[in-house]
């Protein structure tokens, strides 16, 4: 099953979703009103799109997310290499490097990911 694309907005709502879940309908209102200054009808309009799409279930106006922080944050990333760098995961991480300087704490994490990968 492929993982829904999530926007923007609607990944800053499933941060408090997160945070919270499960949780009621009206305290999601509250809290995106309270965070996001949102409208209520915004955060109903948020609800009913990402259930429609199923990355959030409504049910009996309690809602829960049917996808993690960790499996969201893969799929986009992958979706960001797919279509910036054809796909090719050191060309991100050459590009990444050049904009900005890696230290030596996150070039032995890198280390230690790629040794992890091989096994």
């Amino acid at each position: 099953m492929d993982t829904p694309k999530v926007f923007e907005s609607e990944y800053r709502f499933l941060e408090i979703l997160w945070e919270r879940e499960p949780v009621n309908s009206s305290e999601l209102v509250r809290l995106c009103n309270e965070r996001l200054e949102w409208k209520k009808s915004t955060t109903y309009t948020v609800i009913k799109r990402l259930s429609e799409r199923g990355v959030v279930k409504s049910e009996q106006a309690v809602v829960t997310s049917l996808y993690s922080r960790e499996q969201l944050m893969i799929a986009q990333s992958r979706e960001f290499v797919e279509k910036n760098f054809g796909g090719k995961l050191p060309q991100f991480v050459a590009a990444f490097a050049k904009g900005g300087k890696l230290d030596k704490k996150e070039i032995e994490e890198l280390k230690q990911l790629i040794n992890e990968m091989e096994v």
